[in-house]
This record gives structure tokens, C-alpha cells and sequence, in this order.
């Protein structure tokens, strides 16, 4: 098992983990998608997720949810858990935080589709839930991103 992990270039994952809060992607791992021939998705749900305001230095909390379609490689949810504990400190936007974990994510991947939301808990009042899409140009997983954004609410 250690050698499979080795083998995937996983380092995260079974050992002593030292959390960053400070915005770290190149925590973020990858392994191969075991099923790259068929489309299912794959969701993440962070329903503790923190960061704070680039402004007033505030925490904001949320729930991200992540989800994709995976081509060759996916990400390594330990991973993801230490690369999402990173925002801890760092100030963004909400919709700046989404679209950041989407183009991370992006780069990373490859993924044939991917969407990213931010549930975002009030702050004077109003609640904030961005929403980030992409598509593979050329491919039905581009009209897929065009459908779902076109029908989210």
C-alpha cells in the first residue's frame, strides 16, 4: 500500500500531517483515475471551510462543495482537506476564494468538468453563495458547463 502511494508521488496521505494556514497549493496531490474510459462524478463537501476578509481581517465561514469529472488524475482528498485548511489566514473575496479553488483544482487535474460553490454564512445580514464552472472546450463537457450554469440558483 505504502508503495502504491510512493508510486502516485502521494505524501500526504498515512503520515503525521503539519496543517498550514497560510494559502498553500502546492499541497494539492493527484492520482490516476482507475476509471478514465467512463464519466461519474465525484463530490466534496467542506462544510468548515474558513478564510477571512481581505479588508477587515474578519473570519468568513462556508461550505465549499466540490464537484468533477474526473479524466486521468484525481485529487487526493487528504490533499485537498490540507490545501482547503490553508485559507485559514488568507484574506480573499468569496467569490475570489471560489474561483481560485476552481482554477487549482483546474491546473491540477484536467478534469473533463468541474464546479465549484461557496456557501458562505452571513455577515451583516447577507449570506454570499458564489458559484464557479468549467467545461472542456470542444467536448460535451463545455455544453454540460453552459446547462448547469444557465440553471443555477
Amino acid at each position: 500500500m505504502e508503495n502504491d502511494r510512493k508510486k502516485e508521488g502521494l505524501g500526504a496521505l498515512g503520515h503525521e500531517t503539519p496543517y498550514r494556514f497560510d494559502y498553500t497549493p502546492e499541497v494539492l496531490e493527484t492520482f490516476s483515475n482507475q476509471h478514465p474510459d467512463l464519466d461519474y462524478w465525484v463530490r466534496f463537501n467542506c462544510p468548515e471551510f474558513t478564510t477571512v476578509c481581505p479588508i477587515t481581517g474578519q473570519p468568513d465561514f462556508a461550505e465549499i462543495r466540490i464537484s468533477y469529472i474526473p479524466d486521468q488524475r484525481m485529487v487526493e482528498s487528504k490533499s485537498l482537506k490540507l490545501y482547503l485548511t490553508s485559507f485559514r489566514n488568507h484574506g480573499g473575496f468569496h467569490e475570489d476564494t471560489v474561483n481560485t479553488i476552481l482554477k487549482d483544482l483546474k491546473a491540477l487535474m484536467d478534469p473533463k468538468y468541474i464546479e465549484v460553490t461557496g456557501l458562505f454564512t452571513p455577515r451583516g445580514g447577507i449570506s454570499i453563495y458564489p458559484y464557479a464552472n468549467y467545461g472542456r472546450p470542444g467536448t460535451r463537457y463545455e455544453a454540460l458547463a453552459v446547462q448547469r450554469f444557465a440553471n443555477h440558483q
